[in-house]
């Protein structure tokens, strides 16, 4: 469900409109013709065409062709990892290696007592947190702001909620690392020929174990990185810990309020004798604080990569402005991330955060999806396996058509939303689920959000005299009305699987395998080749994310005989859909 994302000002994660008027254009520049046909020329001696892949990422792809880690035999028989061979120095642990055949060739917060509250648990103990009766320690009242921490090394250049933490943090980001296996199979090939040189790339990203091994892979490809988080709920206080003892300078903590989260971004650039020069968000809050608060920084940085639909929109805004001056990659509609992070993680992950949140038995509610993207599919296949009755909303008719096709009710919201016990939004957009539909809801409906930004659920609206909020849990507040009909809340309306629960850590090992290649090469593409625009991601680059990926299940692809790869037209090494392809 596609949105114009003119959000409120009062909302973190809804950045203000950059023009009240302005309309959002759907014209990202697809380069990946001329990607294609560079990956297939690069490294053939014709030095007239540069290849559209930087050459250090064309060296770093090679270096990793042929290595992976051996296998010996046990006395029972059974097959093991050598943990000796190929070790990465940083992490000496297994790491399975990557192949790319032919590579050669070619953010409304409550600003009260509670808004500056931080969580003293992390997002991997809200399970067990959940039925507790919310006990603070006094600690939790200290903002991190009012606190000067100090780590081993004498480094006090972080801010986070507890530098005693760093152990269990870093106990965290390995047990990440031993799933992460194409992420840690990128850092081992290319630690030696440190693509990211000189790069200087602030961040605005969820801090958690798994976004701490790309955070820590970059630095290994020789970046220097400043880092704040996107969500003020998703934060995992030990692993911003043990970030923060490694040097790393890190300014998140869970439960920030808003004005904690414009504050840390702010410390992550506005530092003396150091300038961003490249750019990794989720949400546009980063390059949006950058743009209008620093623009003559904003100007001298060489590239942006974003990965969520809500940042994407406010990059076509300013494409469409004229007032993009740095090209951009489209980490957000690459097939791996849309499918895998989107479709396949919310298919298991809602579920998850439901019942740790509500203790919810699903069979037989009826249940609202707003939006049937890939978020949307997602939920809505997983709560039909589990006996729910789906309803689907949709603006697209495409999207609608495949939700009937795939066996859902089409209906609007106001028209089912009297009876329903769910309604979950999956859209991006703004204002989705409004006060009038909640006046309509009945007792003990739960509300929550799985898109991008907290405005799906117009949660500014509950805020008036006569609705009580009642906190019950971590994550889960019920709003009373004068009546006594009860709503639950999860989440204040962030995104639920992300503030609630885990993320499996598999499905982040894609997406910031694909964010580390469009750093590398956004930052070693040559003067020109990139024009000021936003750009999908080469699907070249999106098969071989795939293709590092399918290691972990031992899957061999069938490869195209010569005669096949000519009757087809194909590369027998790709890439094997057009640009156009649907998958």
């Amino acid at each position: 469900m596609d949105s114009s994302l003119n959000s409120k000002p009062e909302n973190r994660s809804a950045t203000p409109p950059l023009e009240d008027n302005e309309s959002m254009e759907e014209s990202s520049h697809n380069g990946e013709a001329a990607i294609s046909s560079a990956l297939e020329t690069a490294g053939d001696g014709d030095s007239s065409q540069p290849p559209t892949i930087s050459s250090k990422l064309l060296r770093m792809l090679e270096a990793a062709t042929n290595w992976r880690p051996a296998l010996v035999k046990m006395q029972n028989g059974e097959e093991v990892f050598d943990e000796n061979v190929g070790a990465v120095s940083e992490a000496p642990r297994t790491k399975r290696q990557i192949q790319y055949p032919e590579q050669t060739r070619e953010f409304d917060s409550r600003l009260t007592k509670t808004g500056r509250r931080s969580l003293s648990h992390s997002i991997s103990h809200s399970s067990t947190d959940s039925n507790s009766s919310d006990a603070e320690n006094p600690e939790d009242e200290v903002s991190p702001r009012d606190m000067q921490q100090i780590n081993s090394k004498g480094n006090m250049d972080f801010c986070i909620k507890n530098i005693k933490l760093a152990d269990f943090g870093r106990r965290e980001i390995e047990l990440a690392e031993d799933e992460m296996t194409a992420l840690m199979a990128l850092r081992k090939a290319a630690q030696g020929e440190k693509p990211l040189a000189a790069a200087k790339i602030v961040g605005c990203t969820h801090v958690t174990a798994q976004t701490a091994v790309l955070f820590e892979t970059l630095k290994v490809l020789g970046a220097q990185c400043r880092w704040a988080a996107c969500n003020i709920y998703s934060t995992q206080d030990e692993v911003a810990a043990a970030l923060a003892e490694q040097d790393f300078p890190v300014f998140a903590w869970k439960g920030e309020s808003e004005d904690d989260f414009w504050w840390c971004i702010d410390r992550c650039v506005n530092v003396e004798g150091w300038e961003p020069n490249m750019i990794l968000d989720d949400g546009g809050d980063m390059t949006h604080w950058i743009y209008k608060k620093y623009p003559h920084l904003f100007k001298k940085v060489k590239g942006i990569v974003e990965e969520s639909i809500t940042g994407i929109h406010r990059l076509h805004q300013l494409s469409k402005a004229g007032k993009l001056c740095v090209p951009a990659i489209n980490v957000n509609d690459s097939v791996t991330k849309q499918k895998f992070d989107n479709l396949y993680c919310c298919r298991e992950s809602i579920l998850d955060s439901l019942k740790k949140t509500t203790d919810i038995m699903f069979g037989g509610k009826q249940v609202a999806i707003c939006g049937y993207g890939e978020v949307g599919k997602g939920c809505s296949a997983a709560l039909k396996a589990m006996g729910s009755v789906v309803y689907v909303t949709e603006i697209d008719p495409i999207c609608a058509l495949q939700a009937c096709m795939d066996g859902f009710r089409l209906a609007k919201l106001g028209d089912v939303v009297r009876h329903v016990d769910m309604v979950i939004t999956c859209t991006g957009n703004k204002n989705v689920v409004v006060r009038e539909h909640m006046d309509l809801m009945k007792n003990g409906c739960v509300v929550c959000n799985m898109g991008r930004s907290n405005t799906e659920i117009d949660v500014n609206s509950l805020q008036t005299p006569e609705l009580v909020w009642q906190h019950v849990r971590v994550q889960v507040d019920h709003i009373i009305w004068p009546d006594g009909k009860r709503i639950v809340l999860l989440a204040e309306g962030r995104v639920l699987n992300l503030s609630s629960s885990t993320v499996p850590i598999y499905v982040l090992s894609i997406t910031a395998t694909t964010q580390a290649l469009a750093l590398i090469e956004l930052f070693n593409a040559p003067e020109g080749r990139y024009k000021q625009d936003v750009y999908l991601l080469p699907k070249k680059l999106d098969e071989y994310v795939a293709s590092l990926h399918l290691q972990t299940f031992d899957a061999h692809l069938t490869e195209l005989t010569d005669e096949q790869a000519k009757y087809m037209g194909l590369s027998k090494y790709g890439p094997f859909k057009p640009s156009y392809y649907r998958y």
